[in-house]
């Protein structure tokens, strides 16, 4: 039997070395290097059909990704099931699923992607693929610098631009930004544009919303710093969760941090965190021991302590999704953690601001560490540490075994993966965290049948709605001239996020066209509004372009549409959606056919809505009726229908006041004797 070497340990420094010897957390590496006698591999041998993994839903059984890879750092790709070795807490496991899961990461980079992502239900059936790596990018600008940012934009870019492969979805997050503006995509050029406008803010208070404004002039800096790191470890695990349940296989999480602490040098503390040098920066360190320094030791003792649990949070949460935290100092080699910029840094003495640094790397060690990931710190060359991520990602082996754990405990359970062939580095996640009582019995609940398909499609809209895009838009079909189908393609810029900056889009470029290169239309809107054309029934490619004022490209899409013949038989024209925030605007817009519908989904409960729908029929003998459905397709309430006076057009009246928050759908239905069509309309509600 083959051992491992020696298990490397990261210890948190707390700049104090009693509370370094107290607080110190030994951090299992997960590279583990082969030390037994020589022996003579086995040939490589193709793995057979039949070792192609079954998913199970055990509640114990648990899949461990491995990547193994030589002394060279090449990952290896002819080893065999009877090759690993898996114990769990020193109790050997029976592996019952095996795979290599290998994505070469030259394939097919700099060409078109395969699939586009526009809403919540293709991004979660591209990310099942096996070939498709999933990423994620989380700029911390709550902990780094400007100047720091500036430095790193341009590596990361260059990673999304130059080293992912066509299939791979990224997505990108700010401390900030609500879970639901998150979305795995494939437009390289919008991730890597996004990228270039990181802006860090470390040590700048300076508020930019309403969350900012409710605390920064009235608590401390260190306070602040408080704040900031619950609010970033709370939106890294909200992306942990969301990731998760994407797919089992591995994710990965790039963290682009300076790191973490709770506490500060008194000579850096200010009253009040949104006015700089208004006291506290000019009190040097403490000459000799005495009740003060112990005071403040004792202090930083209990707040780094805190962190340590914060921390544990996150990975233990990361281990139980499967996904690896790879963390990326942009300060590369760093030799202080104040600049001669800071106000009161003089007075810290470097000692101290030595093990500042220390402490806020070494957090970034933990996450890493404790993840299966890797943390590229004290270097220069982010662009080696981004490359070593694509190919950590790009061959593993994928485990799975049922754990002999006989109760549910909620324990974290260690995990140790072997290989019986000599001089190979084996590298994954240290453990996982089990189910306790309660959440085993919410798992294997016999859960409700879900909601017809069509009710979870037009929710998806709603995800879709709230994704983060330079431009929000909308498609309307109703019939056209000539058996063709009149498309109006509405838009407006999206409105910017808090702290990040974007381009300003201008115009917007269309051009139609159909499977034999045929050009229905091309054309510009210079202003935000309403695009109108025809086009015939069938499959249409709608290429999309964003522009800015003069004209440069920002952002490209092309949406494929499967257009309907509108021109015979029952049909229902696609609603459009009028709000009105009270009752005058609300009547002003019902009588005005050309007024402009709203794009956005999302609604006030003092809002008033007004559906405009057309309808047709060979007979012409139409009746239009529409219902207030929840979100799992039971009716709520009726809804009325009146002509809208002008054209075959009828009006729904949607009033939002009685509905409580959550999201709804507005079923609207035509019926002509035995014919019947209908479409629904996806609304949230909100307070």
């Amino acid at each position: 039997m083959l051992s491992f070497g020696v298990v490397h340990q990261v210890r948190l420094r707390l700049g104090y070395g009693v509370m370094a010897a107290v607080l110190a957390a030994p951090l299992a590496l997960a590279v583990r290097a082969q030390n037994a006698p020589a022996q003579n591999p086995a040939p490589p041998t193709p793995a057979p059909a039949e070792q192609t993994p079954t998913f199970r839903a055990d509640i114990n059984f648990v899949r461990v990704d491995v990547i193994v890879s030589d002394k060279q750092g090449n990952p290896v790709h002819d080893l065999r099931q009877e090759d690993f070795e898996v114990t769990e807490d020193g109790k050997p496991q029976v592996i019952q699923t095996f795979k290599l899961v290998n994505v070469s990461e030259n394939a097919g980079v700099g060409s078109d992607p395969p699939r586009e992502v526009r809403n919540v239900i293709e991004e979660q059936s591209e990310a099942a693929r096996d070939d498709v790596r999933l990423f994620a990018i989380f700029l911390d600008d709550y902990h780094v610098r400007l100047e720091n940012s500036m430095r790193s934009r341009e590596p990361i870019a260059r990673f999304i631009e130059n080293q992912l492969q066509p299939a791979d979805m990224v997505g990108i997050m700010y401390p900030l930004w609500s879970i639901s503006d998150v979305m795995l995509t494939r437009n390289r050029k919008s991730l890597a544009s996004a990228v270039r406008g990181f802006v860090g803010r470390k040590y700048d208070y300076t508020p930019r919303n309403l969350f900012e404004e409710r605390y920064v002039h009235y608590v401390s800096t260190m306070e602040a710093e408080r704040i900031r790191n619950q609010v970033t470890l709370s939106a890294l695990k909200g992306l942990i969760t969301r990731l998760g349940g994407l797919r089992e296989g591995r994710k990965a999480i790039i963290l682009i941090s300076e790191g973490f602490t709770n506490s500060l040098p008194s000579q850096v503390q200010d009253p009040i965190a949104s006015m700089p040098g208004s006291g506290g920066r000019t009190r040097p360190d403490p000459i000799s021991p005495g009740p003060a320094q112990s005071r403040q030791e004792a202090q930083e003792f209990f707040l780094q302590t805190d962190l340590l649990s914060d921390l544990r949070m996150v990975y233990e949460l990361a281990n139980r999704y499967n996904t690896a935290i790879y963390a990326i100092d942009p300060r590369g080699l760093a030799p202080f953690e104040f600049d001669l910029s800071s106000q009161g840094s003089a007075n810290v003495s470097l000692t101290k601001d030595r093990a500042m640094l220390d402490t806020t790397i070494d957090t970034l060690r933990i996450l890493a560490d404790e993840t299966d990931g890797r943390a590229i710190v004290n270097t220069n060359d982010l662009d080696r540490g981004l490359k070593q991520i694509v190919r950590d990602s790009s061959a593993y082996y994928l485990l799975g075994y049922t754990s002999t754990l006989n109760q549910p405990d909620g324990k974290f359970h260690k995990i140790n993966v072997r290989i019986k062939r000599q001089g190979l580095q084996v590298r994954a996640r240290p453990g996982y965290l089990a189910l306790n009582a309660v959440e085993v019995e919410r798992a294997t609940e016999v859960r409700k049948p879900g909601p017809p398909a069509a009710i979870t499609e037009a929710l998806g809209t709603l995800a879709a709605s709230s994704r983060r895009s330079l431009i929000r838009s909308w498609i309307g079909m109703s019939p056209g001239s000539n058996g063709k189908t009149k498309i109006s393609f509405l838009w407006n810029p999206t409105p910017p996020l808090p702290g990040v900056r974007t381009e300003a889009p201008a115009r917007v470029s269309l051009i139609a066209g159909g499977a034999n290169s045929d050009l229905y239309y091309r054309g510009r809107s210079l202003a935000p509004g309403r695009v109108e054309f025809e086009v015939p029934p069938g499959p249409v490619d709608l290429e999309i372009s964003v522009e800015d004022a003069r004209a440069d490209v920002l952002d490209r899409e092309t949406r494929k549409l499967n257009v309907p013949g509108l021109g015979l038989g029952l049909t229902l024209s696609t609603p459009e959606v009028f709000r009105g925030r009270t009752l005058p605007e609300w009547q002003k817009i019902s009588a005005d056919p050309v007024a402009v519908p709203v794009i956005e989904r999302e609604f006030r409960r003092t809002d008033r809505l007004l559906l405009r729908v057309g309808a047709q029929s060979s007979s012409g003998a139409l009746a239009i009726t529409a219902r207030m459905l929840n979100r799992d397709g039971a009716e709520m309430s009726p809804l009325p229908v009146t002509p809208a006076g002008f054209g075959s057009l009828s009006h729904i009246d949607v009033p939002l006041a009685a509905l409580p928050v959550g999201d709804f759908l507005i079923e609207v239905t035509a019926k002509d004797g035995a014919e019947q069509t209908t479409t629904l309309v996806a609304i949230r509600v909100t307070p």
